[in-house]
């Protein structure tokens, strides 16, 4: 598992292995630390956070809507971003915000125009995702930008499942709670398309580069977030991402976007 982390103001990125994180970077490179002795930052700082809608059969169904023919795609920005156990925020003026549980693709170097037998050759790996969304300001804008790109509406990690410790990307079990109850649970298989078909795809318009991140769609069973809810997004093989949900005051807010 790869990952970035802070220890003492200095941040480094780092392999993680029975609970140790070794660094990789930087002035700490070399050495290591117990992950209760450092703190989880978003495992990488993406460029661009390409969003994939309506991508699992099931989810479609649910929703009453034909399949898609080919991928339909977003964008969020990378100022969405939060680290596991970072809360969730719930801005003034978003109104009713729900979770989006998903696997997220995280991209290893360079590619534009790659075919789908060669897509994954250009993945670094793999990690948990809450595409988090104001639902009634997508429905009122008729367009995701303002609903999904809120600051904290990206939360992702806790850490990255390198292919090498993925047997298959689409066969995994995702799985979404709030507080301790069930909410999702799907599997990665039940996808539209694809991890190779999504990352060809969207290598077809854009050039992508290391550390972006392509969330691949959500399965059945998403629901409204409200202040004091932790909400889990599970994938067998990957990790735990666990964030809390807040409704913050405007002063406390403000302290936020300073810090």
């Amino acid at each position: 598992m790869l990952g970035r982390f802070r220890w003492r103001g200095r941040s480094f990125r780092g392999r993680v292995e029975d609970g140790e994180v070794t660094a990789l970077s930087g002035r700490l490179r070399g050495r290591s630390f117990t992950l209760e002795q450092v703190e989880v930052l978003p495992p990488v700082e993406p460029g661009k956070i390409i969003g994939v809608g309506l991508n699992y059969a099931a989810h479609a169904e649910e929703l009453g809507m034909e399949l898609p023919e080919e991928p339909v795609i977003f964008m969020k920005p990378p100022s969405a971003v939060t680290a596991h156990l970072k809360p969730v925020v719930l801005w003034r003026g978003a109104g009713r915000v729900e979770y989006e549980g998903e696997l997220a693709v995280v991209i290893g170097r360079k590619c534009r125009g790659v075919s789908v037998s060669g897509a994954l050759e250009h993945v670094l790996g793999y990690t948990c995702f809450n595409d988090v969304t104001a639902r009634e300001l997508q429905a009122r804008d008729g367009q995701w930008t303002r609903a999904k790109g809120f600051d904290t509406f990206a939360p992702m990690g806790p850490f990255i499942a390198t292919p090498e410790e993925v047997d298959d990307v689409q066969s995994l079990r995702l799985r979404t709670y709030l507080g301790a109850e069930l909410r999702q649970d799907s599997s990665t298989s039940d996808m539209i398309f694809g991890v190779a078909e999504l990352v060809s795809f969207v290598s077809e318009i854009m050039t992508l580069r290391r550390g972006d991140v392509i969330a691949t769609g959500t399965p059945p069973g998403v629901g409204e977030m409200k202040p004091g809810d932790v909400v889990s997004v599970e994938i067998s093989e990957i990790g735990r991402l666990v964030n809390p949900v807040s409704g913050l005051e405007r002063k406390e807010i403000n302290m936020m976007r300073k810090s």
